[in-house]
C-alpha cells in the first residue's frame, strides 16, 4: 500500500485509517522512527513490561497460586538455600 502524508502544524502526521485499522494502531500508541539515509521507518514500541506482567498474573491465577503462598514458599526456599550454602540453621 502507498499513501501520501502531509506534515501539518508542529510536525504532526496522520496515518491513513486503512493502515491504522490493518495494524490495530490506536491513539496513544508509540513508535520509534528510524532514519535510513532519508528513508523513514516506523516501528511500533511494544509495551513489554505491562504485557509480561499481565501474562504472569494470568499464569499465576490459572495455576491457582496465591501471592501469600508464593511468598511463603520463597521464604522456605531462601531458608533452605542459606542453610545449604552457609551450613547454618538460622536465617538472618
Amino acid at each position: 500500500m502507498e499513501a501520501t502524508l502531509q506534515v501539518r502544524q508542529r510536525g504532526t502526521l496522520t496515518l491513513p485509517s486503512e493502515l491504522r485499522d490493518k495494524y490495530g494502531i490506536r491513539e496513544g500508541d508509540t513508535f520509534r522512527l528510524v532514519d535510513l539515509d532519508g528513508i523513514f521507518v516506523l516501528a511500533p514500541m511494544v509495551p513489554l513490561v505491562p504485557d509480561l506482567a499481565r501474562d504472569i498474573e494470568l499464569a499465576r491465577t490459572k495455576a491457582g497460586l496465591s501471592m501469600n503462598g508464593m511468598l511463603k514458599d520463597l521464604r522456605k526456599q531462601r531458608k533452605r538455600y542459606y542453610q545449604e550454602k552457609y551450613k547454618r540453621t538460622h536465617v538472618k
